[in-house]
């Protein structure tokens, strides 16, 4: 249990709670439930610059760093084809992948093909069935997806400024600014009742936040003056009590639910918004092929991990079609945006690649 790892080593409620952030973001699970210190682990190991369990932000934005995988694939000779949906893997008669067809009719055509793709879209949309083991697609079936992860984008007219550190007459960046700053952490048990709202299905009343403010060490995110607010909150259920879907009414809701616990913190934060991005469960899947919305491509449960990833037999990246892999999030050691999945993916297909 996280509880008792960070009762071992810290005293301080609040710093506890903040931790265990870290612990339950973007699964469904409470600080309380066990195996839940897995995804802490996840979350702070590795290492940034030579900074072990640092993170850092992306110049340009997050989409910088697919410009840049893009740019190091193309300069090996790769082509790149953008805004083309794949419909289906081609399979040759012997039922080795030999490319994919995409939506237009175009057919790709390759040795191998590595889906980055959840194994859900990969296994039980872009592959027929009946080339499937029964167990394995059962397995994926059953693939704990859940989410409560709902992302506001959050486009400001100036900087926040929070009771506990306000800002400066100049209304320049102070070093907290340039951090992730949790808000509704000031207990364990705080991150735990917003969790069981949410599994009662409902929108947590005072759901945990993430607060990041990129624009203050990426000034050409905005205009001068302005800024951006990534909002990381949960716990979001993605079918509501009663069979509800959401709708701009309920989606709005709870933001302004957002926007209230914020501007408890940082007072004239609601008065700053210029505009603002919702993204529910929902939308995370059909906007970004998350199943359920889960930003791991599956939740990080210990029965989800290692071995089992994405099912027992199939973690080291080959599926049971021959010439495809899976190098996403859902392979091992799963999300993160660490690479790892994709390079040892990477090294596996190289190995089967020489073989041909």
């Amino acid at each position: 249990l996280l509880g008792q790892i960070l009762d071992q080593w810290f005293e301080s409620e609040p710093l506890k709670a903040t931790l265990a952030t870290d612990a339950v973001i973007g699964a469904m699970t409470s600080p309380h439930t066990p195996g839940s210190g897995y995804v802490l682990l996840h979350h702070v190991m590795g290492e940034l610059e030579g900074r072990r369990g640092a993170w850092g932000y992306v110049a340009g934005g997050m989409g910088a760093l697919s410009q840049a995988i893009a740019h190091a694939a193309t300069a090996r000779g790769a082509h790149i084809f953008a805004e083309k949906a794949v419909c289906h893997v081609l399979l040759g008669r012997d039922g080795q992948a030999q490319g994919v067809a995409l939506q237009d009719g175009t057919e790709v055509r390759s040795k191998l093909v590595l889906s980055n793709a959840s194994p859900q879209i990969t296994f039980l949309e872009l592959v027929p069935q009946e080339q499937l083991p029964k167990d394995f697609v059962q397995r994926i079936r059953q693939v704990d997806t859940r989410s409560p992860v709902t992302k506001i984008n959050v486009a400001v007219d100036r900087l926040p400024s929070f009771l506990a550190a306000p800002n400066a007459r100049d209304g320049q960046p102070l070093p907290h600014h340039q951090c992730s700053i949790h808000l509704n952490c000031e207990s364990t048990n705080l991150l735990h009742q917003a969790f069981t709202e949410a599994t009662d299905g409902h929108p947590s009343s005072r759901p945990m936040i993430e607060l990041c403010i990129p624009s203050v060490l990426d000034p050409g995110l905005a205009p001068q003056g302005c800024h951006v607010v990534s909002l990381f909150t949960q716990y979001t259920p993605f079918m509501l009590a009663g069979g509800q879907s959401w709708d701009e009414q309920t989606r709005n809701a709870y933001a302004d639910r957002v926007f209230d616990c914020i501007e408890d913190y940082a007072p004239g934060f609601k008065a700053s918004v210029i505009g603002r991005d919702i993204l529910t469960p929902p939308d995370l899947e059909r906007i970004f092929g998350l199943p359920g919305g889960n930003i791991f491509h599956g939740g990080m449960s210990l029965d989800q991990l290692y071995f089992a990833r994405p099912a027992p037999s199939y973690s080291g990246y080959q599926s049971p079609i021959p010439g495809l892999y899976l190098c996403g999030s859902g392979a091992h050691p799963g999300g993160g945006v660490m690479g790892a999945a994709g390079r040892n993916a990477a090294q596996v297909a190289l190995r089967d690649f020489r073989r041909l």
